[in-house]
């Protein structure tokens, strides 16, 4: 086992992590665009990204994992890996999850920030772009932490598709020695001193943010 540990666990850890990191930051972009529209005033775009939340926080991971697996090389005029696949699939999730964390965000800021904005002349989208975002990303960041510990963890299910994350080392050792036991201790303490570092500096950024305010 402790041959294969920088051949395989050390590229599986850096999978895993570019997975989670790209996850995070594409699902806050789209979580933040799907937040926009589900406040929108228009009836029929705030019932479409309704049913598209409903659906994606009502259906498991897994499963979003193949449709996007097997259907985002399709739709795209241009060739992709199966990891570009499998992280669509998981920015798509984290997007819908998240958009619920802007939504929240963005309802904690004061209305009376959005009356000062605008009595200052500024429209409604200037008015959430230099007034009200700000605030609410502050209020989210926790969140957004929060959600990266946990994809992280949720990386183990891309290993169906063998993209090369700690799971999938796990697999391909194993094939090769035949050692099963042995390699699930040592993908357990992985995940967990990952979590636990990661837990341990999102805790001390809460703090800061908390003595901040």
């Amino acid at each position: 086992m402790r041959d294969y540990w920088k051949v395989f666990f050390v590229t599986g850890v850096s999978y895993t992590l570019a997975l989670a990191a790209l996850t995070v930051f594409f699902g806050a972009i789209i979580g933040l665009v799907i937040c926009v529209c589900r406040m929108s005033k228009v009836k029929v775009l705030n019932g479409v990204f309704a049913v598209v939340v409903d659906i994606i926080r009502g259906t498991p991971m897994l499963l979003q994992i193949y449709v996007g697996y097997f259907l985002v090389p399709k739709l795209l005029p241009f060739e992709v890996s199966e990891f570009v696949a499998v992280s669509v699939a998981f920015a798509i999730n984290s997007g819908c999850y998240l958009s619920e964390a802007f939504r929240s965000g963005i309802q904690a800021v004061d209305i009376g920030q959005m009356d000062a904005a605008r009595s200052l002349g500024l429209t409604y989208g200037q008015s959430m772009k230099s007034v009200i975002l700000p605030q609410a990303i502050k209020n989210i960041l926790p969140a957004l932490g929060n959600e990266f510990i946990t994809i992280i963890k949720d990386t183990s299910l891309a290993s169906t598709f063998f993209i090369g994350d700690v799971m999938t080392s796990f697999l391909i050792v194993r094939g090769k020695t035949f050692l099963t036991f042995e390699g699930l201790i040592v993908v357990a303490i992985i995940y967990y001193v990952l979590t636990k570092i990661l837990t341990f500096f999102l805790g001390k950024f809460e703090r800061r943010l908390k003595a901040s305010d």
